[in-house]
């Protein structure tokens, strides 16, 4: 299941920048690893407030084929995250409390509920065009087995990319524990082999080619998910993925 978690930070920072409370946007992408070849929808939402700000995306695959014909999404995949800031104005901005979920399915199998809470720690250049977060968050996985209940992320944002009008360079990269059970490898299907840790990350970078027409939402780019034993596959994946960002 492809998992984009876009800045909810990193986001709140440029959207301060440009004066605006809320962004929404829909990704469709093209994945062209060799164990996937299909297309994924992405919405995702920012909200900010004055009590902090919420993020979320909902994922869809398209690869449920009937006589080799996508019908209908092969999986949907949703996260939603709340950060509280009630002291916007102190000496700790920079620190919020985050509680995040995070569940869905694929291909008929469940993806488990995971709740998530701990603590977002935010910096920024001084003009907020370069945005970095740091997240440590306790991570309970139903029905699942962990060695330690944790996961650290690293997000960032950088826009204006090489003094590039328009062209931003963004990311996470998250690693937890989790018992699972790898089914695959680049050679095909290996036997079942349990790791216990996940590590993805995926890089973006979007260019706003919408200002040259008009039309400042639309964008193009693409991604690199890059992973360690996630989900099913075992050792180093790196899925490229390239598509379009309309935000509304």
């Amino acid at each position: 299941m492809k998992k984009v978690f876009l800045l909810a930070f990193s986001a709140a920072a440029l959207l301060f920048a440009q004066g605006a409370k809320a962004q929404t946007n829909l990704q469709t992408f093209y994945d062209f690893g060799s164990d996937r070849q299909h297309f994924t929808t992405t919405l995702e939402g920012f909200y900010n407030d004055n009590w902090g700000n919420t993020f979320f995306f909902i994922d869809h695959d398209y690869n449920s084929k009937v006589e080799n014909k996508v019908v209908a999404p092969s999986g949907t995949y949703w996260e939603i995250a709340r950060c509280f800031n009630f002291w916007q104005d102190s000496a700790l901005a920079p620190l919020s409390f985050q509680f995040e979920y995070n569940g869905g399915v694929y291909n008929g199998y469940t993806i488990n509920n995971a709740f998530l809470l701990g603590l977002d720690y935010f910096v920024h250049s001084a003009d907020f065009s370069s945005t970095f977060n740091f997240k440590v968050l306790y991570k309970t996985i139903a029905r699942t087995a962990q060695q330690a209940p944790l996961q650290f992320t690293f997000v960032w944002g950088i826009q204006d990319l090489f003094g590039a009008k328009g062209l931003r360079f963004s990311g996470f990269a998250d690693f937890w524990w989790e018992d699972h059970t790898l089914f695959k490898d680049h050679n095909g299907a290996i036997l079942p082999e349990v790791s216990h840790t996940v590590f993805i990350s995926e890089p973006q970078l979007w260019y706003n080619i919408g200002q040259h027409m008009g039309v400042d939402n639309l964008n193009i780019g693409g991604e690199l998910e890059l992973s360690y034993d996630f989900g099913t596959a075992k050792g180093f994946w790196c899925r490229p993925c390239a598509g379009f960002k309309w935000v509304f």
